[in-house]
């Protein structure tokens, strides 16, 4: 067996981040080549990745991007088994590094991302290989989970990340090359991160959610003693409330109480003298499904 020196261990850690007696391990195994044993060590990731695959991971951390233009965007989950790995610094340089990738090389799907290859600071390892060797360096299960790519022409993309990076927005208004609507998008933003809604307007709003929530109404007025006469009546009010609590236009504006999202959207309209519109919204809060 090779004589493994400090000085290559050192190296190995370097390159790999593993830990000293790891590297040490795969050093004497590898008979002190420095290649073999990077490639033992990333087997041993994907063995600790399969050993670890029923595991749950509910931790970790979103993010959203956009180009420079903001006509691209990306929101991508990357999980881990608990928060004190979230908030490493290997697991947060990586997950800096998925969705800069994602962005950069426009990745449409998270099937795509997997099979994507990151920079020399990860040795150009795609990033479902990438995930095994952290797993391997780490000790927890990490996975991406979701993620979605969004590409438009004549649309402003804004993100927001609050505070924590366990819950993130983007949205797209139309139309682009407005500072007014890029700076009111980032409210919009905002707004859907605070306010949680489901949808951009009510036709979106599916007839079994409206049945269910029509359904537990009538149920509460009944057991309230309303009279059935005015039952079907007391379901509409609540419907009506249902609808500005998960309708994004129909929502109190966070900034200013007295309006609605589409007061405010209606306000930008004729100041630049176009109709101001959501096209979509993405909101992920970690834990999700």
């Amino acid at each position: 067996m090779a004589e493994i020196s400090a000085k290559a261990v050192k190296e190995l850690r370097d390159k790999t981040g593993v830990g000293m007696m790891e590297c040490k391990k795969a050093l004497q195994e590898a008979d002190g080549d420095m290649e073999k044993a990077i490639e033992i060590l990333r087997k041993r990731g994907a063995a600790m990745a399969a050993k670890r695959s029923d595991r749950e991971a509910k931790e970790g951390v979103i993010i959203a991007k956009i180009t420079d233009n903001n006509s691209v965007g990306v929101i991508v989950e990357l999980n881990c088994e608990t928060d004190f790995v979230a908030k490493s610094d290997d697991f947060e340089k990586f997950a800096e590094a998925v969705a800069e990738l994602a962005i950069s090389k426009e990745i449409a799907s998270s099937e795509d991302l997997l099979q994507a290859e990151l920079d020399s600071s990860f040795d150009g390892q795609k990033v479902g290989v990438a995930l095994e060797t952290l797993t391997g360096k780490i000790g927890e299960k990490l996975e991406v989970g979701r993620y979605c790519f969004i590409k438009s022409n004549d649309s402003a993309l804004t993100p927001y990340i609050h505070p924590g990076s366990k819950l993130a927005t983007l949205v797209e208004l139309s139309p682009s090359g407005f500072e007014e609507v890029n700076a009111t998008s980032k409210d919009i933003a905002m707004q859907i991160a605070a306010a949680a809604p489901l949808v951009v307007e009510r036709s979106e709003v599916s007839q079994e959610a409206i049945d269910k929530e029509s359904e537990i109404f009538k149920q509460q007025a009944l057991t309230e003693g309303k009279p059935e006469k005015i039952v079907d009546k007391i379901v509409q009010g609540r419907l009506e409330k249902y609808y500005q609590d998960v309708v994004l236009l129909e929502q109190t504006f966070i900034k200013d109480s007295a309006k609605t999202v589409t007061d405010v959207l209606h306000d930008l309209s004729k100041q630049i003298n176009q109709e101001v519109k959501v096209k979509q919204f993405l909101r992920y809060q970690l834990g999700e499904k």
